[in-house]
């Protein structure tokens, strides 16, 4: 397992992290036997990096790491979040940052994972009413209280992520990244370098999109969320084909598939880039730890850019609602 630092301030932490959320919720039936036994083989595999939040099935998430991490949490550095607030209904209730919140949101996560420590304890999501610094400053103090190891944000703005990182060092910025969501390159990518903080890509295989799995509507389950998103939309899913189509013949060429080229993409932007692709079964899992063995060349990496250039991808990455919450 190749291994890389999570910012100059973590740990160092598998290169391909591993992205829990849906286990629990938004792509269709939970298996939890399934799940765990994943989360085990991940761990026997060397991936020590797994990913929750607090929202992730309202809770279900976070409960199911506590158990999968039972009698293994040596093994793991395990990264949560806060912020995005679920109702009594689980529906969604907005952002939340303020300060008392924060304490309030490590706690109940802490009990729902029986830990008595977060290794990376992310904000989900800005929330715009309250200063960054405040919100900071109350997930500082609980690195003071020994609660949380390490600090990170999620899909906040080049100048939030300068003011949050005066407060407290910020080991990871956690944000979409992949070839057909190549937003972050430019100001983003080149602010967390400067400021030395990791760059934790998820969604790297366009939820799924970017694997040819998905080729219309029907091949997602009832209750799925992707078929509220816009990229999924049948105009969008035919649109778009071609570009699950082209990467899937380029990894023909390398003999490799289309998963695990995408990833292969992603690692070779930087040592800093730590891709947390998302799968409840051990026969994909597997797969994508292929990707560290793909090697790139200058002109492959070129090729790859020519044929799937920023901007590629019919549809926006989240509903309008949910693009108002991003790069704040």
């Amino acid at each position: 397992m190749q291994m890389r630092h999570l910012g100059t301030s973590g740990p160092l932490v598998s290169a391909l992290g591993l992205g829990c959320m849906g286990m629990s919720e938004f792509y269709g039936p939970a298996d939890e036997a399934a799940s765990i036994a994943t989360i085990h083989r991940a761990l026997d595999l060397g991936v020590n990096f797994l990913d929750t939040a607090d929202m992730y099935g309202a809770g279900d998430n976070e409960e199911l790491l506590g158990r999968a991490l039972r009698g293994r949490r040596n093994q793991a550095v395990l990264a949560t979040k806060f912020g995005n607030v679920r109702g009594p209904d689980r529906s969604f209730a907005g952002v939340n940052g303020r300060p008392e919140y924060v304490l309030q949101a490590c706690d109940a996560s802490l009990r729902r994972l029986k830990l008595d420590v977060i290794d990376l304890y992310y904000q989900h999501r800005v929330d715009p009413q309250v200063p960054i610094e405040e919100t900071v400053g109350a997930m500082a103090d609980l690195v003071h209280a020994g609660k949380v190891r390490w600090l990170g944000l999620s899909e906040a703005a080049p100048a939030t992520i300068r003011r949050a990182h005066k407060v407290h060092p910020i080991a990871a910025l956690q944000t979409e990244y992949s070839l057909w969501t190549r937003d972050p390159e430019g100001e983003l990518l080149d602010t967390v370098r400067e400021l030395g903080i990791a760059f934790v890509a998820y969604s790297p295989l366009g939820r799924g999109f970017l694997t040819g799995a998905i080729r219309k509507q029907e091949d997602l389950s009832p209750g799925d969320w992707r078929l509220h998103s816009p990229r999924f939309q049948a105009d969008a899913i035919a649109a778009n084909l071609h570009l699950a189509d082209t990467l899937h013949s380029m990894a023909a060429e390398r003999g490799c598939t289309a998963a695990q080229l995408a990833l292969a993409w992603l690692l070779a932007q930087g040592d800093d880039i730590i891709p947390i692709p998302g799968t409840r079964r051990i026969s994909r899992l597997e797969e994508n730890l292929g990707a560290q063995k793909v090697p790139l060349s200058t002109d492959d990496l070129l090729r790859i850019h020519q044929a799937m250039p920023p901007g590629a991808a019919r549809g926006t990455r989240y509903p309008e609602a949910g693009l108002k919450a991003v790069n704040r």
